[in-house]
């Protein structure tokens, strides 16, 4: 069980890294959406960054690691998981960067 020290921390981590998609982590994309059209894919990943609607059905942990996008007729997911460095096995502590890789998926909802 995480206190809520660690909760904040993997949380503002997690924020950061949706936020700007680069720094502090990898981004997957599942094969439905890297075939999106650029400017959809484009319109993606701005809704992706801008995402705050948690809640705690969406987010019982308050760690902002997943989120569900409705964009056109589709629905998309985020989810942020947590390896250690060498992407084999998970984080021993989600809320140390020094040893947490982020990797955030986002897919269709019909590919999860």
């Amino acid at each position: 069980m995480l206190n809520d020290t660690q909760a904040d921390k993997i949380r503002s981590l997690n924020d950061s890294f949706r936020r700007n998609l680069v720094i502090g982590g990898t981004v997957l994309l599942t094969q439905g959406v890297a075939c999106l059209e650029p400017d959809l894919l484009a319109e993606l990943l701005e809704s992706v960054r801008k995402f705050d609607s948690f809640t705690r059905d969406n987010d019982p942990h308050g760690e902002h690691d997943f989120g569900s996008i409705d964009l056109g007729a589709d629905r998309y997911f985020f989810k942020i998981d947590y390896y250690d460095q060498t992407g084999t096995m998970g984080s021993p502590d989600p809320a140390d960067p020094t040893v947490t890789r982020r990797v955030m998926t986002i897919m269709r909802a019909d590919e999860y």
